[in-house]
């Protein structure tokens, strides 16, 4: 699917802003309102555009720690690494996961209220036999110096 400056332009519209209106977005990539609303539609009918989300205010939602987490599998093999992942993505503590090349198999940011939760949840991890992590090195969050608002688009121009 090739796209043009104006749907990148657009996607880049949305990443940072997901509420825009159409009337705004049209304004912006100077074609009309329908020319408009059905490039977005196009875009999400190609799974360009996955879905709209609200940024919730960290600090306004109560205390959280932020920790990350290099987990090492005993077994790299597809169905370990299967049920592994179907359990990050079953966690509500965890917030991002990526498989990784290197020392570590995933990195894994975990959002929990305090250090004794996160302890609760990674050694329940750990006495999971099915899970078959080797080990998990911690870093604690200190300070959010850049979150994630989206991807560069400017060098697919």
């Amino acid at each position: 699917m090739a796209l043009d400056r104006t749907d990148l332009r657009l996607l880049a519209l949305l990443q940072r802003d997901g509420r825009a209106s159409v009337q705004a977005l049209s304004e912006q990539v100077h074609l009309s309102a329908r020319a408009t609303l059905n490039r977005v539609r196009k875009l999400e009918r190609q799974g360009l555009i996955t879905g709209y989300r609200a940024v919730l205010d960290r600090a306004a939602i109560g205390p959280a720690v932020v920790f990350f987490a290099e987990i090492a599998l005993k077994d790299q093999r597809q169905a370990a690494s299967r049920r592994f992942e179907a359990r990050m993505q079953a966690t509500p503590e965890v917030v991002a996961c990526y498989l990784l090349s290197g020392r570590y198999d995933y990195l894994v940011r975990v959002a929990c209220a305090d250090l004794a939760q996160y302890q609760r949840l990674t050694n329940g991890w750990l006495e999971d036999a099915e899970l078959g992590i080797e080990k998990i090195v911690t870093s604690t969050e200190l300070q959010t110096v850049k979150e994630f608002g989206g991807f560069p688009l400017a060098w697919k121009v």
